[in-house]
């Protein structure tokens, strides 16, 4: 039935999108696609190395060595102390 489509994807896979960008397009790029998946019903899959983009992230998944090492929300793995949390540290030393 033609009403009946989906006119947006379900889907987004976005791999390092903004990893050329500063952080005013950063900021504008990921709110973009993931105010977009929230109000249509969609997904988005982010892949990032700044994590101060991951942390608002509804679930975070930390690989390591191409394994799932940890997942939870940011606040959740960064009282687990684990491998997110070590790494959010490191990043974010440079910016406070």
């Amino acid at each position: 039935m033609p009403g009946s489509l989906r006119r947006e994807p379900l889907l987004r896979v976005l791999d390092a999108p903004t990893a050329g960008l500063d952080a005013r397009a950063d900021e504008w790029l990921f709110e973009q696609y993931a105010g977009m998946g929230r109000l249509r019903g969609g997904v988005t899959v982010l892949v990032t190395h700044r994590l101060t983009t991951a942390q608002v992230a509804d679930l975070i998944v930390a690989l390591e060595r191409g394994r799932v090492a940890e997942a939870g929300t940011h606040d959740a793995l960064s009282r687990s102390g684990g491998l997110y949390a070590e790494l959010f540290r490191l990043q974010a030393r440079y910016f406070v």
